[in-house]
């Protein structure tokens, strides 16, 4: 362990003795040459003090910390997992568990997939009602079950955070025919 500074310090010595030694200049046929060995016909040179520049160390910044996600928490409140709606038009509302708050003022939107599709319309409110041109656009009308899903995206189109998808039931009325 005693080794290194001792060479560390030997090295630093050198380096101010060959600093401080006097350098000499003589002539030849390309032009003036310097060193540090007298020669024929060389002439000392006396050299002012050594130019240094005094920096201020730069502060290092800490690495960012990572940032906390956004929203911890999405769930759909409403229609409930497996539950039923009653709507001749397939409108119906929706109402969302976020935490923390939506961040509309952010830029922050809620999208709607409906069997799987993006409905067109974003949404900057928790609850919010699908329309039947919503339902028209996007369901399978043929079918009674149907999934929902909601994504909440930043003002960049980037997902933050989703909703698990939640299963249920369009229930319509239909008049019998009579035969």
């Amino acid at each position: 362990m005693t080794r290194l500074p001792v060479a560390i310090m030997l090295a630093i010595a050198s380096a101010l003795a060959t600093a401080q030694s006097t350098v000499y200049e003589s002539k030849d046929k390309a032009g003036p040459v310097f060193s540090d060995q007298p020669s024929p016909g060389a002439t000392p040179v006396e050299l002012g003090p050594p130019s240094v520049i005094q920096t201020t160390p730069v502060p290092r910044q800490a690495a960012p910390a990572a940032t906390a996600p956004y929203y911890t928490a999405l769930a759909i409140s409403s229609p409930e997992n497996e539950g039923t709606i009653h709507s001749n038009t397939g409108a119906f509302d929706v109402s969302v568990h976020l935490q923390p708050a939506l961040q509309s003022a952010r830029g922050d939107r809620i999208i709607v997939r409906l069997d799987g599709r993006p409905l067109q319309r974003r949404f900057s409110s928790v609850r919010f009602g699908v329309t039947e041109s919503d339902w028209q656009s996007a369901a399978n009308a043929d079918n009674a079950e149907h999934t929902l899903q909601v994504v909440v995206l930043d003002k960049t189109g980037a997902v933050l955070i989703e909703s698990a998808p939640v299963k249920f039931y369009a229930h319509r009325a239909v008049r019998a025919r009579r035969k």
